[in-house]
């Protein structure tokens, strides 16, 4: 029989309630499953769980990758790269792999990773510069631009100084008669005054050449690399210099009566 004033259906035992999943230890009070929860939830949400450090997937023109938030926005901060993982924007993503997919070259990106990593790339022939160029420019990543630009420029230089032939060498040919300088890097040679009427220079470096005073009467320059050169008082008289790069050359008082200056760039 229950006792006066007391509903049958009350638990006599004052303690409180446990969860059968949450075992009360020794001494401990019990936390609520609630307070637990929150606790949890707000761990997830903690910036160590988000950790720049975490995988990022990357599809660049169909090509996998995988690197982290900080090493795309540590290098170069100001870059498009560097935006589009700071946190600030949420950025589309596949809904199985999780990846990012920019539609840009995947082969050159390597190399972009690897600035980003470590602040260097390998050596690259002439044209991957160029292209590995367009793909910095577009990420807005400008160091890596001005890195590749101080490549470029040291080539150059390296192949302006590596004539393929002496001023002896042109006079021994001139006086044979087997002149064929088509295409050949002549950069930095001296001349002056010497008779190449009618040669085909067509192709060929020519870069910081002194042709001062030289007779050049109908000699073909098409498409050549002629910047920083000397025609001074030449006689560039039906000369052909379709597309060739004059930039900073020398022409005072050349004769360039009737010459083919067609998509010249000086």
């Amino acid at each position: 029989n229950s006792r006066p004033g007391r509903p049958p259906h009350l638990n006599p035992d004052p303690s409180p309630l446990r969860s059968p999943h949450l075992p009360r230890r020794h001494g401990q009070n019990p936390r609520p499953l609630s307070t637990l929860n929150r606790r949890a939830a707000a761990a997830m949400q903690s910036p160590e769980s988000s950790s720049s450090a975490a995988p990022v997937l990357l599809n660049i023109g169909g090509t996998k990758y995988a690197t982290t938030a900080e090493t795309l926005t540590q290098r170069e901060p100001d870059s498009m790269l560097a935006a589009m993982f700071s946190g600030r924007h949420t950025l589309p993503q596949h809904p199985t792999t999780g990846a990012v997919f920019v539609d840009r070259d995947g082969k050159h990106f390597r190399h972009i990773l690897n600035w980003l990593r470590d602040g260097a790339i390998p050596t690259l022939s002439e044209s991957e510069y160029h292209q590995l160029l367009r793909e910095a420019e577009y990420y807005q990543l400008l160091g890596l631009a001005d890195y590749i630009n101080e490549k470029l420029a040291l080539k150059k230089t390296d192949n302006s100084c590596e004539a393929e032939l002496t001023r002896k060498d042109v006079i021994k040919c001139i006086q044979a008669q087997k002149i064929r300088f088509r295409g050949l890097n002549l950069s930095g040679l001296d001349l002056s005054k010497l008779d190449l009427s009618e040669v085909d220079f067509s192709y060929a470096c020519i870069e910081r050449t002194n042709f001062s005073c030289a007779n050049l009467h109908k000699a073909k320059f098409r498409l050549v690399e002629a910047a920083h050169s000397t025609f001074e008082q030449a006689n560039l008289h039906e000369c052909e210099l379709t597309g060739a790069n004059l930039q900073e050359a020398v022409l005072d008082r050349a004769n360039v009566q009737s010459a083919n200056l067609q998509e010249m760039h000086a």
